[in-house]
C-alpha cells in the first residue's frame, strides 16, 4: 500500500502516543502492536488486564515507510508484549523496540512465528491460519508476562474462537464451499492468502499485484495480461484495495464496472479504524460472498 499515501507518515495519520495511553493500574499490563490488524486481535485477547496501543491505525499512514515518533518510542519502550508483523513489512517497530532494551519485554514477530520470510507476502492478517496461529502466540506471551492472570486469558482465547470467530469462520466455510475454483481478479498481493483460503482461483499476474502492493511500476506484460482478464470477463470478481487505488488501478476498476463484472472493495487497516479485527474482515467477506453470487448466479 504504498502509491497513494501522502506526507510524511510521522505527522500525519500516526500514533499519538502520551503518557495517558501508558497504563499504571494493578493487575493491566501495557502492550502494543505496530498495525492495528494486530492490535485488535491483542486488545480483545488481553481484555480488561491490558492496555493496548496500535501505532499504526490510520489508513492514510503507510506502514512500510512509517516513522515513529518519540511518543510511540514510549510506547513500545513501556510495552512488555509488542506485537510486530514483520517480513520487512514494519521494520521500523523492531528497530524502535532494540532502540529501547528490556529484558522483560517479549515482542512477537508474526513472520517469524508463521515461517514467512522477508519479501514474501507480508499481509498474514488475511490469512485465516495465520490468524489463528497470531492468536494463540498472543495468549501465550500474555500468560507468560503476567502469569496470575494466566486463566483469565486462556478464558478469552476460547472466547475469541468460539463468538468473536464465529461467523467470520463460517462465512469462509461457506465460500470455500460454495465458489472454490472461481477466477477472481486482483489488485494487490493483500488478497492472495485470502484468495488461497477461500479456494479463489486468483489470476492476476503475481508481479502485477506485488509491483502494485509495493508502490512500483508493473510490467507492461502483466497490466496487459490483467487488463486482458478484464475485458474478455476472464474473471468473475475483481477485488481492490481501495487505500491504494492507483491509476491502473483506478482504470482496472472502471473497466472492470464497464463489464458488468462486481467489483469488491478491501482496505489494508481496519475499516473504520474503529471496528474490532472479525467485524471488518466479516464485512468484507460478506460484500465477498455477495458478488461472487451476482457473478455465479448460486
Amino acid at each position: 500500500m504504498a502509491a497513494l499515501i501522502v506526507g510524511a507518515a510521522a505527522t500525519a495519520g500516526c500514533s499519538t502516543a502520551t503518557s495517558s495511553t501508558f497504563s499504571s493500574a494493578p493487575g493491566v499490563v501495557n502492550v502494543a502492536a505496530s498495525i492495528n490488524a494486530w492490535g485488535s486481535l491483542l486488545a480483545q485477547l488481553g481484555g480488561a488486564h491490558v492496555h493496548e496501543t496500535s501505532i499504526v491505525d490510520n489508513p492514510q499512514t503507510d506502514p512500510h515507510d512509517y516513522e515513529p515518533t518519540p511518543a510511540d518510542g514510549r510506547t513500545i519502550a513501556s510495552a512488555r508484549l509488542l506485537v510486530v508483523n514483520g517480513i520487512g513489512y514494519d521494520p521500523w517497530a523492531s528497530r524502535a523496540a532494540a532502540a529501547n532494551p528490556d529484558r522483560r519485554r517479549k515482542v512477537l514477530d508474526v513472520g517469524k512465528l508463521v515461517g514467512v520470510a522477508a519479501g514474501a507476502n507480508p499481509h498474514r492478517w488475511y490469512d485465516p491460519a495465520d490468524v489463528e496461529r497470531v492468536a494463540d502466540a498472543i495468549t501465550a506471551d500474555l500468560k507468560a508476562v503476567d502469569p496470575a492472570d494466566a486463566a483469565y486469558f486462556d478464558s478469552r482465547r476460547q472466547s475469541f474462537e468460539r463468538q468473536g470467530l464465529d461467523r467470520y469462520h463460517r462465512l469462509i466455510d461457506d465460500i470455500r464451499t460454495t465458489y472454490a475454483g472461481i477466477a477472481v481478479g486482483a489488485s494487490e498481493s493483500i488478497v492472495a492468502p485470502l484468495a488461497d483460503a477461500l479456494g479463489l482461483h486468483l489470476v492476476t499476474p503475481a508481479s502485477f499485484m506485488k509491483a502494485v502492493s509495493e508502490g512500483s511500476e508493473p510490467s507492461s506484460a502483466a497490466k496487459s495480461t490483467a487488463d486482458a482478464q478484464i475485458r474478455d470477463k476472464r474473471i468473475a470478481v475483481y477485488i481492490f484495495n481501495k487505500q491504494n487505488a492507483t491509476p491502473d488501478v483506478a482504470a482496472q476498476v472502471k473497466a472492470a464496472e464497464g463489464r458488468g463484472i462486481p467489483v469488491v472493495a478491501v482496505t489494508e487497516t481496519l475499516s473504520p479504524a474503529t471496528a474490532s479485527f472479525q467485524d471488518w474482515q466479516v464485512a468484507q467477506l460478506e460484500s465477498l460472498q455477495a458478488a461472487l453470487h451476482e457473478a455465479a448466479g448460486r
